[in-house]
Order: structure tokens, then sequence, then C-alpha cells
């Protein structure tokens, strides 16, 4: 199961209370008070984990808490502080506060990361930690409590009570480039020959489920990483299909690669395609236009991709279109040889 966006409810612990003791041994005279005060109550940490790839762990778990403080003792012995509670979470998640309904559903309204709501962190680095909810301070036992007015004092503080919240918690994929196309472009099939990842590749629409990174070694001593986006297809800002659920992973990336089927073999004009997506794109979110864009003619092993590509040369002469195909491994080492320069 992949999931890139849930709702959690996370509660740190309470300090434990403080105690009420004297010291009462033989030949100690007026020994006095010596309740020691309560343990600190756990907190809950976020850590980013390059090795963890979604928030699936938190949909078993959507309730995270940690432990209270132990209580203070006789002898001035204090409480045992709780251990923190760790969440790993995925490189790349934005956490949110919930206020009630400040992030609204996604499937009514895709445009919520436009969402006026500030996020609280942004975990962009890996083993990056934020302090979720702090928890509570031990209270303090009766040896705190004594003055030179109340010299016994039978009396403590209870610990302080641990933060929690409501938190919208949101996967965004950190790539260097995005490839964006219509169902059966040949997106998966081009990852899987540039890179050791392994997406599903079927002859159907929507084959891929699920933003997918590879890897791609584009020189000996350099590598960039490329995510496979489910399939757009018109009408996706507004929820139309399945690729509208994962359009925040494109937010990232440094440069859009554009998968089109040059030879037309769905039934669709390639160039219309790119002036689709692009049109898409900016629907979803204008800022992304202004990102670096390439084109990536693909199926040029069957017999109508000669005369489409000189149209898209043509419909955009400033834009590098570089023809493959991915079904026979053609022109993908110039490709890699293209990635490099123009992720430079």
């Amino acid at each position: 199961m992949f999931v890139d966006r849930i709702k959690v409810f996370a509660q740190a612990g309470s300090g434990g209370r403080g105690s009420v003791s004297f010291r009462r041994e033989k030949f100690v005279p007026k020994g006095g008070p010596d309740g020691g005060d309560g343990g600190r109550g756990g907190d809950v940490i976020l850590r980013a984990d390059r090795h963890v790839d979604n928030l699936s762990n938190l949909f078993y778990e959507p309730i995270i808490k940690a432990k209270n403080g132990g209580n203070g003792m006789g002898k001035k012995m204090y409480g045992r502080s709780a251990p923190n509670k760790i969440v790993r979470v995925p490189v790349g998640t934005i956490v949110w506060r919930d206020e009630g309904g400040g992030v609204k559903d996604e499937k009514k309204n895709p445009q919520t990361n436009q969402s006026s709501l500030t996020p609280i962190v942004d975990l962009t680095r890996d083993e990056q930690e934020f302090l979720l909810c702090e928890g509570g301070a031990g209270g303090k036992g009766n040896v705190h409590l004594k003055s030179w007015r109340n010299r016994a004092p039978r009396s403590y503080t209870e610990g302080g009570e641990g933060e929690q919240g409501h938190f919208i918690l949101e996967l965004r994929t950190i790539a260097d480039a995005g490839l964006i196309g219509y169902p059966n472009a040949g997106k998966s099939t081009l990852l899987r020959k540039v890179s050791a990842a392994r997406p599903k590749v079927a002859p159907y629409p929507f084959t891929t489920l699920h933003p997918i990174i590879g890897v791609v070694q584009v020189s000996e001593y350099r590598r960039i990483t490329i995510a496979d986006i489910p399939g757009l297809i018109e009408g996706a800002h507004k929820g139309v299909g399945l690729g509208h659920e994962f359009l925040r992973h494109i937010t990232r990336c440094r440069i859009f690669l554009f998968v089109v089927d040059t030879a037309g073999s769905e039934g669709r004009n390639p160039v219309e395609d790119v002036q689709n997506l692009r049109r898409e794109l900016d629907l979803y979110d204008a800022r992304l236009s202004a990102r670096p864009w390439f084109i990536i003619a693909n199926k040029m092993d069957l017999s109508e991709g000669p005369e489409n590509l000189k149209a898209l040369r043509k419909k955009f002469p400033k834009i590098d279109v570089v023809p493959i195909s991915a079904a026979t491994g053609e022109g993908i080492d110039e490709l890699k040889q293209e990635l490099g320069k123009w992720l430079e």
C-alpha cells in the first residue's frame, strides 16, 4: 500500500508527579522532607529516513503516543524519564497542523497544496528530526517545597501535561527530474531502461499506481534521480483521473520531462499532448510553468514517429526534443547525456 497523505493524532507523555516523603532513620534527628521529583514525559519526534518511501506505517498507527514519566519516590529518588517516541517518515514529508477543516479533502479540492495554512516543518534531509509534541516536565517533590515558614511540607506538584494535536503529514517526492505524460506513453518502460527501478509495465492505462523513484548513472561520478508520476489526463487539476492525486510529487522536481507517444499509437496527437500536459501543470500551480522542461519523443521505432517528430520540433523550436524508443533501447545513451546537461 502506498500512502502519501495521512492525518494523525500525536500526544507526548505527561510528567510524573512528585513525592511526599520524610527522612526517618535511626540516629538521624530532624531528617526533614526527601520526596523526589517526577520523571519527564516522552517527546514525539519525527525523523526523516531515506529508507522509508511512504507513510503506510502511520496508516495502521494513526494515533502516536509517548509514555508518561515515572512518579518520584522517597530518599530524593527521581522518577524515570520516559523514552521519546520516534516516528520515521520519508524524506520530503511536510507537516501541517490540522486546526479542524483547514486542510480540505483533496478529492473535493485537489488544490490542497495551495492552502493558506503554513507548514510546520519540511523534512528534506536524511536523519533530520523535528519535535512534534514536547513531553511534560516532572512534578516537584516536597524536598523542593520546604521553606523557613514550612519546614515539613506535605504537598507536591503534579507533572506537566504533554503537548498533543492533530496533524496532516504529506509526502512530496524529492527527485531531480519528473516524468510526465499520458497513460501508456512509455514512462515506466523508460524508467526501467535508464535505472534499476522496476515499475510495472502492461498494455493498459494507469498501470503505475504511485510515484516510483529511479537512480540514473549519467556519468562515472554522477547520479540523478527521476520520478515516474502516474499518467495524467485532461482535467487532472480538477481531480480527473488517477494522476491528480500525485501532482504534488512534481512540485519538488528541478526539471520536467514530458514523455509523449510520438507515433500516436493511442490515437492522440503528440503536439496536443504536450500542450495539454503543460496546461494541466499551469492550472494546478502556475509557478510550475517557470521550471525548465524538455520533451522525450518515445516510440520512435513505429512508422509514424519520424513525421510527428518533425511536427514536435517545429512547434517547440526552443525546447530540446530527444527521440528514443524505450522498448528497443534506441536513443537511451543519448538521453542520459542530455539529462546530465539539462541538470547542470
